[in-house]
C-alpha cells in the first residue's frame, strides 16, 4: 500500500504559529518554568541498545530495522509542563528513544502512554490547550470551558477523556508513537505503519489508592532499582495498514487485528553517564532516517516546529 505526498487539504483552517501553542501550552501548565521543557519537564534518560529482529528488514531501509544491534539512549517523563508535578498523578507519561546509527547519524522514536493523540490538528490542540488553562482562582481547569470543547469537538471525546494509567514504573507500561510514519523499501514501496513499544515485563498499573501513596519521584527511584535486578526490555511493535486506515489524524486508533511484525528489542542497561547533558538535548518525532518517512499527518509535520520552539525558550532559561 502507498500513500500520496503530504498535501493541504481544501478548506482547513489556518495552521497557529509555533509561538500561539508554545504560549498556550505555558499559560497550560501555570508556567512558565525556565529553562524547562514545555512539555515532558520531568524526566530521566538511561542507555541501552535495540536488536533488530531482521523481520522489517524487506520492508524499510532504515539501517537500525535491518539486522545489526545499535546504541540507544532513552528518555522517561511525564507529560506535564510543569517539573513539581508528582509522578503519581494520572497523567500521560513519554518515552522517547533515539537510536545512535552506524554512519554517525541518530533517528529518533517519540511515544507517549496513551494510543490516540488529543487533537486532529494542530488548531484543535490550540484550542484544547486554552480550554485546559487555569481557573487563577482555582488553580484547576474550568470544568464548563472543558465540557464545551468536547461538545464541539466530538471525536475528540475519547481520548481527551482517557485516564492514563498510573504505573508500578517506567518500565510496565506500553508506549504508542501515536503518528503514521512511511517506511520505504528497497524498491521504493511506500507502507504506512504505526509504532507501539511493549513492556517485556506486562503492563501494570498502580490504583488510585496506591498512587496516592508514591513519593513525588517515585517512577526514578523504581527504575534505577529495577535496573540493578536486571535489564529493562520493550518490543517494538509495528502494525501495517490497511486500505482505509488513515494517515493524517493521531486521534483516531487503527483497528487492534491488523497484520503486526516485532520489529526488534529494546535492552536498557543503566542511566547516562552525562544525565546534564542529556536533560538538554530535543528529542523530536521528525527526527528520521532513510527508509522511514513522515505521512501526511498535519499535528506530525507541525510538532516539529513546536519542540523547536519549546528548545529555544529553555536554551534562553527563558
Amino acid at each position: 500500500m502507498s500513500i500520496p505526498a503530504p498535501a493541504p487539504a481544501a478548506g482547513t483552517e489556518p495552521v497557529p504559529s509555533a509561538a500561539e501553542v508554545v504560549d498556550s501550552m505555558e499559560e497550560m501548565s501555570g508556567g512558565p518554568f525556565p529553562g524547562q521543557r514545555r512539555s515532558s519537564a520531568r524526566g530521566i534518560c538511561f542507555k541501552g541498545t535495540f536488536e533488530p529482529s531482521g523481520d522489517a528488514a524487506r520492508l524499510t531501509t532504515a539501517s537500525h530495522l535491518r539486522d545489526a544491534p545499535v546504541p540507544v539512549t532513552v528518555r522517561f517523563s511525564n507529560s506535564e509542563g510543569n517539573p513539581d508535578v508528582p509522578d503519581g498523578a494520572p497523567v500521560t507519561r513519554g518515552m522517547a528513544v533515539r537510536f545512535h546509527l552506524p554512519d554517525g547519524e541518530a533517528t529518533d522514536l517519540v511515544a507517549l502512554s496513551v494510543p490516540r493523540f488529543v487533537a486532529s490538528t494542530p488548531a484543535e490542540f490550540l484550542r484544547l490547550t486554552r480550554a485546559l488553562r487555569p481557573d487563577p482562582g482555582t488553580g484547576q481547569p474550568d470544568m464548563a470551558r472543558v465540557r464545551a470543547f468536547v461538545a464541539a469537538h466530538p471525536h475528540l471525546a475519547e481520548p481527551i477523556t482517557q485516564q492514563p494509567p498510573v504505573p508500578v514504573g517506567y518500565g510496565t507500561l506500553a508506549y504508542w508513537a501515536v503518528h503514521t510514519f512511511v517506511w520505504v523499501d528497497e524498491e521504493s514501496v511506500r507502507r504506512p505503519v504505526r509504532y507501539r513499544w511493549e513492556p517485556a515485563a506486562g503492563r501494570q498499573a498502580l490504583t488510585p489508592k496506591d498512587a496516592a501513596r508514591q513519593a513525588g519521584d517515585y517512577l526514578t527511584d523504581e527504575f534505577r532499582r529495577r535496573l540493578a535486578r536486571a535489564p529493562v526490555a520493550f518490543a517494538l511493535r509495528v502494525q501495517l495498514a490497511e486500505e482505509d486506515d488513515p494517515t493524517a489524524d493521531p486521534s483516531v486508533a487503527w483497528p487492534e487485528q491488523r497484520r503486526e511484525i516485532d520489529a526488534g528489542r529494546l535492552v536498557i542497561t543503566a542511566p547516562v553517564d552525562d544525565q546534564e547533558r542529556w536533560e538538554a538535548e530535543a528529542f523530536s518525532p521528525l527526527r528520521l532516517t532513510a527508509g522511514i518517512e513522515p505521512s501526511d499527518d498535519p499535528v506530525l509535520a507541525f510538532r516539529a516546529r513546536a519542540y523547536a520552539e519549546s528548545y529555544g525558550r529553555r536554551s534562553r532559561q527563558e
